[in-house]
């Protein structure tokens, strides 16, 4: 039987597409490339899949219009999606910051998913590569591996570049400029940042240090999370959140101490400790290591007691405001989205639809609407993928 509706990928966009549309008695067929489908929701979150976020807001996504996202959030908010994973009997907890993960596996996630997709009668191809697209009168027609398959309507939920041992390609970009939409140049979000030169040199060894709470600013946006250093830069979420505003030759400012006076505290210290070695104060508060290597680089290491209140401002200022540039990121290897993609100027907010080419949608990770870390990709791609499905004809 001729599908109504057909989709290319089976991340979670493309999923919760196919059930919504399914449901409302479309017939769907899912095209996926992979050996699986849901492969970035089942490595998510450390495998436990951090599936929504309660605190989403459209001030969460960076996208050139920011307005976009507005009407698909709106519409289809974590609470929708909770619900579902409280039919399914799925047990979550909130980890942080409205974070909220499977308490088991995000395997139960995918197969909610299925079931939901098998019980609308989606069908599902997997290992199922796309080649030649085309559209007329008819519909679309692609030519796949497994045939030729043609549908009315055709929604692309193909990702982005990121995490390209998963099978990330641009193929979507390429299939949006085939049909006349402008694609926002891309680059890797929410990825780590790599130093060069002496900033490397000074601290690569530190690789495994991790402080629990820093506030990372940009030139334009600052988060307060956990820093970590790695053998190639920093990491850690501060600094993934950090890196979808960043841009190169910028640098980045870390402060050690947020929501603390480090120079007033300084100051106590040395009045109740004298003989204390800055670097000994500094552990208190930071781990060993990096509080010894601040020491070496930035700081002369004496007892408290000889040092002025200058010197101590001066330290304090440095510890809420330490600057270092990175020289570039990690790429898409190790990126958890993509930034860019699809021109939102060319689609409907409220349908996912094309402006020029009707039966043409573009959900999720392609589209240009990018989410902090914590769930909040999840969210677009459950959102959008909702959009589409009650509008897919």
């Amino acid at each position: 039987m001729k599908p109504d509706v057909l989709i290319i990928g089976g991340g979670a966009a493309g999923l919760m597409c196919a059930l919504v549309a399914g449901q409302r008695g479309r017939r769907v067929s899912v095209i996926e490339h992979a050996n699986r489908v849901g492969k970035k929701i089942l490595m998510s979150g450390g495998g436990r899949c951090n599936f929504t976020n309660l605190g989403v807001t459209p001030d969460n996504y960076l996208s050139a219009n920011p307005h976009f996202a507005k009407s698909a959030l709106a519409r289809y908010t974590p609470g929708d999606f909770i619900a579902m994973v409280d039919r399914h009997g799925i047990a979550w907890h909130e980890k942080e910051k409205g974070q909220l993960f499977c308490d088991i596996s995000s395997k139960l996630i995918v197969r909610m998913l299925l079931d939901e997709c098998a019980q609308a009668g989606v069908d599902i191809r997997t290992g199922c590569s796309v080649g030649e697209v085309t559209h007329g009168a008819d519909g679309f027609r692609l030519q796949t591996s497994q045939g030729a398959m043609q549908g009315e309507a055709l929604v692309v939920a193909s990702g982005g570049l990121s995490i390209p041992r998963m099978g990330a390609s641009g193929f979507g970009y390429d299939l949006a400029r085939q049909f006349a939409h402008e694609v926002v140049p891309t680059r890797a979000g929410l990825v780590p940042l790599t130093l060069s030169g002496k900033h490397l040199e000074h601290y690569r060894d530190l690789a495994g240090v991790a402080v629990a709470e820093v506030e990372a600013r940009s030139e334009r946006k600052a988060f307060r999370a956990g820093l970590l250093f790695t053998h190639r830069g920093l990491s850690g979420p501060s600094i993934l959140q950090v890196s979808s505003y960043w841009q190169p030759g910028e640098a980045v400012h870390i402060d050690f101490l947020p929501g603390t006076d480090a120079t007033a505290w300084l100051v106590s210290q040395r009045d109740a400790h004298p003989a204390r070695e800055l670097k000994t104060v500094l552990a208190d508060v930071l781990p060993k290591r990096l509080a010894q290597r601040l020491c070496e680089l930035d700081f002369a290491n004496h007892p408290l007691r000889q040092m002025t209140d200058k010197e101590l401002a001066r330290i304090g200022s440095r510890l809420h405001s330490w600057d270092i540039v990175a020289s570039g990121s990690e790429g898409y290897r190790t990126a958890e989205v993509t930034l860019g993609g699809v021109d939102t100027d060319g689609l409907s907010s409220k349908t996912m639809q094309s402006r020029h080419v009707p039966g043409l949608y573009f959900i999720g990770e392609v589209v240009d609407v990018s989410g902090w870390l914590g769930g909040y990709n999840f969210q677009w791609a459950w959102a959008s993928g909702h959009a589409a499905g009650m509008a897919v004809p």
